[in-house]
């Protein structure tokens, strides 16, 4: 069953993030949507942020697993500028679904997010639910 679930990135701010805030959302994305869905969490991987070193691995780990998505799900509740890189490469180069979350009113979001989200939702759980009807198996 592993190999027919779609797969679903989990793209949002990570770099200079609250304590825990990048954390939580994913946490609760697991919830809703890990039965139906394999995840892809960012979160996983052990990485400092702004270390030389590790900043092109960063980079090029969370582009791989954008190329293995079939899904974006995006937590669009602050500009960053990794998510949107994200959205872009995902949507416009791949060709990706991209499912956005955001407290902003249309009229308040970057042109670029609202172009290059497919679906921009007002909470987690309305955009798992999207996902949930339009995607489950």
């Amino acid at each position: 069953m592993e190999n027919t679930r779609k797969t679903i990135y989990l793209s949002g701010p990570i770099m200079d993030e609250c304590e825990g805030v990048a954390r939580e959302w994913r946490e609760t994305a697991k919830l809703l949507l890990g039965r139906q869905f394999r995840l892809l969490d960012p979160m996983r991987r052990k990485f400092v942020d702004r270390q030389v070193d590790s900043a092109n691995e960063i980079v090029e780990f969370d582009l791989q697993d954008v190329r293995d998505a079939d899904i974006l799900l995006v937590n669009y509740s602050k500009p960053s500028i990794g998510t949107s890189m994200e959205v872009f490469h995902a949507a416009h180069n791949l060709g990706k679904f991209v499912v956005a979350y955001s407290p902003f009113e249309y009229c308040d979001c970057s042109p670029w997010m609202a172009r290059y989200c497919t679906k921009i939702l007002p909470s987690l759980e309305a955009a798992a639910e999207y996902i949930n009807t339009h995607f489950s198996e």
